[in-house]
């Protein structure tokens, strides 16, 4: 079992920076890829960006890419997602999320049903 919790979310103008932060704990990081997502009202989940269990791989989705930093701590207890130049098309739920324990430490997946492990998620509001 694994619990994520996320932190570091609020209200920010257009522009702004924001780093969030999501800790983990239980059954942690081993051989599991992590991931942020993001959801608005009405509309299905968003894949944002994943770190293989090596973090020699990374993968952002386009409306994020050069804006948004996926990383986390060399122990692997703390994932974290640095949000710049932030717009008002980011403002969301933001989860992150674990996948299952994988042999191959190499594995990224921006399939959000490939995750079995989610936090509750943090509000990030960005006015324009």
């Amino acid at each position: 079992q694994v619990q994520l919790v996320e932190s570091g979310g609020g209200l920010v103008q257009a522009g702004d920076s924001l780093r969030l932060s999501c800790a983990v704990s239980g059954r942690t990081y081993n051989g599991r890829a992590m991931g942020w997502f993001r959801q608005t009202p009405g509309k299905e989940r968003e894949f944002i960006t994943a770190i293989s269990w090596s973090g020699l791989n990374t993968t952002y989705a386009d409306s994020v890419k050069g804006r948004f930093t996926i990383s986390r701590d060399i122990a692997k207890t703390t994932l974290y997602l640095q949000m710049n130049s932030l717009k008002a098309e980011d403002t969301a739920i933001y989860y992150c999320a674990s996948t299952a324990e994988r042999s191959a430490k190499d594995y990224i997946t921006s399939r959000a049903t490939q995750y079995i492990y989610w936090g509750q998620g943090t509000q990030v509001t960005v006015s324009s």
